[in-house]
């Protein structure tokens, strides 16, 4: 059976990293017949991951959440931003996390905030993170702002994302765009 771990640092319950971590884990789902989702409140495992740090030595709860990360066939990632980047939670589970431990684990990551100005957390932190633990990062990264919710284009970037994961889930080649926002540069100048 293949197996998506969900791992999500929203504070709150419920809350909108909580939220968007949900919504790509279904969109996920429906593309990938029988698969198995396991997701991950990290706030239910905070004090776990504080004494892990501290001691060095995780407890039989943060092993179990580590273990379910580490052997899942993929990752879906979502933090919300703290200070322009993600949150000191999110990090220290990453922390917790053996090198190379999910080296070549496709991973889809998302995060979520206040504004809109916030969204270069997902290449500027989040990618970054990412690709020093060697998984593979699908290329949409899914941020979502308070004024996303609700809006047309948060759902089209859910599906996006989460079709990008199921492609290197279950092998197959990327389904090629029906339409694309690119122009060749030659269209542009002679735009002008």
């Amino acid at each position: 059976m293949t197996t998506l771990a969900v791992v999500q640092a929203g504070l709150g319950s419920p809350s909108s990293t909580q939220l968007l971590a949900t919504r790509l884990a279904e969109a996920t789902e429906r593309l990938v017949p029988g698969l198995e989702v396991r997701t991950t409140h990290l706030r239910d495992v905070a004090r776990d991951i504080a004494d892990n740090l501290v001691t060095g030595f995780p407890s039989a709860r943060l092993r179990e959440v580590v273990e379910s990360v580490v052997g899942a066939d993929a990752v879906i990632a979502v933090t919300p931003t703290f200070n322009a980047s993600y949150s000191g939670l999110f990090k220290s589970f990453v922390d917790v996390l053996e090198p190379g431990s999910l080296a070549g684990k496709p991973v889809l990551i998302g995060a979520t905030g206040g504004t809109e100005r916030h969204s270069l957390v997902l290449d500027h932190a989040l990618r970054p993170l990412f690709a020093y633990m060697r998984a593979i990062v699908v290329p949409t990264g899914v941020y979502a702002a308070s004024s996303d919710w609700g809006a047309e284009g948060l759902p089209g970037r859910v599906d996006r994302a989460a079709g990008e994961l199921a492609d290197l889930l279950v092998g197959r080649a990327p389904a090629k765009p029906a339409t694309t926002d690119f122009v060749p540069f030659d269209q542009l100048l002679a735009g002008r």
